[in-house]
């Protein structure tokens, strides 16, 4: 077997050759950046935590920035299949997937991880907007034989990053040899998960007492240091892969932040809310606006939030973007996927926050995408 938790992983998300009609900018909804649950409690890791991620024990991280929803019954999963932008009914039990939860204008309410656990379909995504999705989704079951519950509580979701195989070995038979390749184990599901800035990464989701137990003895023999969530947040946005919060809730069509590039929209499944939008903005046209990858330095840089709106200085009366996810960066200021029009990188600079804040440093993302500026 190969060994693919000390190795980075080879796979990358592949772009589609189709390209779609300029949406509208993404517009200001949820909450503001400065009512940003968690914003002013946010502290920096150490470098220590960033540097354990390529030091020879690896890293986890207990994950409460994430909630999980369960779905049960006879129709739980064509339920959702009709619910979410993408297959539901194909997915294999030794599979995970991404999926958004779109409003009837095509804006994400919700960007999800999603797997069969035993009899249901469960669902991961952002503790601020748990309950939220759960109850609008409620309203939509109808007399489908399916009910969705707050798991949440029960379970402990954790990140390994880094050499970690070894540890993980002693919890579960196999190891996922793949992207969203799941393992099953007595003690939860293991998925594999895109590699960020050359590290490996897999989530576990099982039981809290039981993976509690488990980490303490990990603990002791192998090492593994634990670090805050927040480099997690990092790592994902490493991976170019988009997150929605109630910070951007409601604000961006998939296509914005890349979403159908990192597989998370299926264009052959059939109608879900908001579907004929993230069609038509898929094949018609060219796609004018996307999520990229950058860097923010300097005075201002720590605070910016997800939500917060991007300036280009050539235009600086009206937004051009949006602040999508950012998380601290290793060297200090913070990295970020930003949602912007791509015309905007033909020249000037973007700023974050104001017009005359901190100036973005566009990195390359770990993918192609359709559309280029």
């Amino acid at each position: 077997m190969n060994d693919p938790l000390s190795a980075a992983c080879t796979s990358s998300p592949t772009s589609s050759s189709t390209t779609s009609s300029e949406v509208s900018p993404a517009a200001s909804s949820g909450l503001p950046p400065s009512a940003t649950p968690g914003a002013a409690a946010r502290v920096r890791p150490s470098p220590e935590d960033f540097a354990a991620l390529r030091g020879p024990h690896g890293t986890y991280a207990l994950l409460d920035q994430f909630g999980v929803i369960d779905a049960v019954g006879d129709d739980a999963a064509s339920f959702l299949h009709t619910q979410l932008t993408n297959d539901v009914q194909s997915l294999e039990s030794g599979s995970a997937r991404l999926a958004g939860f779109c409003s009837p204008k095509g804006r994400l309410l919700a960007s999800l991880l999603l797997w069969r656990a035993s009899d249901r379909v469960r669902l991961l995504l952002p503790a601020d907007l748990q309950a939220q999705v759960q109850k609008r989704l409620s309203m939509f079951v109808l007399r489908a034989k399916a009910k969705l519950s707050d798991a949440t509580d029960g379970l402990a979701v954790v990140g390994f990053a880094g050499h970690v195989r070894d540890a993980l070995s002693q919890c579960f038979d196999a190891l996922p040899d793949g992207v969203h390749v799941k393992i099953d184990g007595p003690s939860g599901a293991l998925i594999r998960v895109p590699d960020a800035d050359g590290v490996a990464r897999c989530l576990w989701v099982g039981p809290k007492a039981e993976v509690h137990e488990k980490l303490a003895a990990l603990d002791d023999k192998y090492g593994i240091r634990r670090v805050p969530p927040a480099v997690w947040d990092w790592l994902d946005i490493r991976a170019g892969e988009p997150r929605i919060t109630a910070a951007t809730h409601e604000a961006f069509v998939p296509q914005m932040i890349n979403f159908e590039v990192v597989g998370g929209v299926s264009f052959h499944k059939g109608c879900y809310p908001g579907q004929e939008v993230v069609a038509r903005s898929q094949y018609r046209g060219t796609i004018k606006r996307r999520a990229k990858l950058a860097h923010i330095d300097g005075p201002g840089a720590d605070a910016i939030v997800p939500g917060a709106e991007l300036y280009h200085s050539d235009d600086p009366g009206q937004p051009c973007g949006m602040i999508v996810n950012v998380a601290f960066a290793p060297a200090g200021g913070v990295d970020c996927l930003a949602e912007l029009k791509l015309a905007a990188l033909e020249s000037g600079s973007v700023h974050a926050g104001a017009a005359d804040g901190p100036k973005l440093s566009f990195l390359p993302l770990p993918y192609a995408l359709s559309t280029e500026a």
